[in-house]
């Protein structure tokens, strides 16, 4: 059985059509961009900080198909994955979805009572979907 590094985090990687737009999201939503700068002025690559735990990775399609082979990827007609955002409240739920409008997400699912809590759902500017969860 592997042994899995508890001292790195996990990095997903997502790809962006435009690293300008992904940076200018993910600052207005509270994270940290991470790196060295590159030479369009933001981090190569480009990461944010979730948590200690956890790293986001954006890159372009041809970086992205590169490291996948050139495997097909998902367009903003296809949903690849859901990703969890758990936050403290209802009122945490309301302020990320309210954010991520006003940096130009899509609402997918406005925040409402679930049977697994109070949630909300929004696209990212490259369709990629976040819930957002108070339990």
């Amino acid at each position: 059985m592997p042994t899995f590094s508890d001292s790195q985090p996990v990095i997903v990687a997502l790809p962006t059509e435009d690293r300008r737009k992904s940076h200018d999201f993910y600052t207005a939503l509270g994270l940290k961009a991470t790196g060295e700068t590159g030479d369009d002025g933001l981090p190569e690559p480009l990461q944010f900080e979730v948590n200690a735990g956890l790293r986001l990775m954006f890159v372009p399609p041809g970086g992205f198909g590169w490291v996948t082979n050139n495997r097909p990827t998902a367009t903003g007609e296809q949903t690849e994955c859901l990703l969890g955002l758990p936050v403290g409240s209802p009122q945490d739920v309301d302020a990320v979805v309210g954010t991520a409008r006003q940096a130009g997400g899509t609402i997918v699912m406005e925040p409402a009572q679930q049977p697994w809590g109070y949630s909300a759902v929004f696209a990212d500017p490259d369709d990629h979907l976040w819930q957002v969860t108070a339990g």
